[in-house]
C-alpha cells in the first residue's frame, strides 16, 4: 500500500533524516585504509545507541536474506554492491567502500547510501561513482508533484546509459515512512509518463547503483551481500526524499556536513 503524509509528517521524518545524514559523513570521514569493516558497523551501533535510535537492519529478515541481517550498516567493498554484510576485513588502498545505512528516530524512518574510495582512488572508480551521484540528482529534481515513477527511472537511466552502463531493475528506490522498505518500488530504469503518478506526500529512497561492466548480480556465501557476477566494481548513491508542493525535500542531505 502507497501511503502520503501530511505536511506535519514530513517535519516528523526529518530527525531521522538529519541523523542518518550525519552518521554517514561522520562514518566516511573516519573511515580509512586500514579500518576494519567491523569496527565500522561498531562506531554506528553506538550512534545509534547516544541518539536513541533504532537500527532498521539488525533484526531485518526479507525473503532475500538468509538469515537476520544481525548489523547495523551495510558496508558493500569493491564488487560488492548491495547488502554488505560486515566481517572481518581491514580496508586496503584502493577499496571501492559503500557504506548503506536506515534508521528509525520516533517511529520514521530515513536512509542513504554513499559510495568513496580509501586512499588512492582509480580513475574508473571516481568515474563510477560519480555517474551513480549524478543519477541520484536526475532522480531528484524527477520527483515532483504531477511527473510519474517512471519519469524518476527514466532519468535515472538516462545518466547510466550516457555512461555506457547497464541496468539491473531488480532492486531499487522505494517507499519510505514507517517501514524501511515501502510501495512504490522505483526501479533504476523505466520509460517516462508510466507508473504510479507522483503526489504531494509521497516519501522515497531514490538509490541508483550500477556495475562496471555488467548488470548481473550474485549473491555471496553469507547469504545477504550481492556481488557483480563478473568481478567488476559497484558504486551505489542514496537519499531520502519527501515529494512536496514546493519541490523535492531531501531528508537526508549531506551537503552542508562537506559530503555528498
Amino acid at each position: 500500500m502507497i501511503e502520503l503524509r501530511t505536511p506535519a509528517e514530513i517535519e516528523a521524518m526529518r530527525p531521522a533524516g538529519r541523523f542518518v545524514a550525519e552518521t554517514l559523513a561522520t562514518l566516511r570521514e573516519e573511515t580509512k585504509v586500514g579500518t576494519n569493516l567491523l569496527a565500522i558497523d561498531r562506531r554506528a551501533h553506538d550512534l545509534i545507541r547516544r541518539a536513541g535510535a533504532t537500527s532498521c537492519y539488525i533484526d531485518y529478515h526479507p525473503s532475500f536474506g538468509a538469515s537476520p541481517f544481525g548489523k547495523v550498516i551495510c558496508t558493500s567493498i569493491n564488487d560488492a554492491v548491495l547488502h554488505g554484510l560486515p566481517f572481518d576485513y581491514d580496508l586496503r588502498d584502493g577499496d571501492l567502500v559503500t557504506l548503506d545505512f536506515a534508521v528509525s528516530v520516533d517511529g520514521w524512518v530515513a536512509d542513504s547510501a554513499v559510495s568513496f574510495v580509501v586512499g588512492t582512488a582509480r580513475d574508473e572508480d571516481l568515474a563510477l561513482i560519480d555517474t551513480t551521484e549524478r543519477a541520484l540528482d536526475a532522480a531528484i529534481a524527477a520527483a515532483t508533484v504531477g511527473n510519474r515513477i517512471g519519469d524518476i527511472s527514466h532519468a535515472v537511466a538516462e545518466v547510466a546509459h550516457a555512461d555506457g552502463l547497464s541496468i539491473n531493475t531488480d532492486f531499487g528506490g522505494h517507499g519510505v515512512g514507517r517501514e524501511m522498505h515501502g510501495d512504490p518500488h522505483v526501479p533504476n530504469d523505466g520509460k517516462p509518463g508510466r507508473g504510479y503518478p507522483l503526489r504531494e506526500g509521497l516519501v522515497i529512497a531514490l538509490e541508483p547503483w550500477f556495475l562496471q561492466s555488467t548488470d548481473e548480480l550474485v549473491t555471496d556465501n553469507d547469504g545477504w551481500t550481492l556481488r557483480s557476477a563478473d568481478g567488476s566494481r559497484g558504486a551505489h548513491s542514496e537519499h531520502t526524499v519527501a515529494i512536496t508542493a514546493a519541490g523535492p525535500v531531501v531528508l537526508t542531505d549531506r551537503s552542508h556536513l562537506g559530503v555528498r
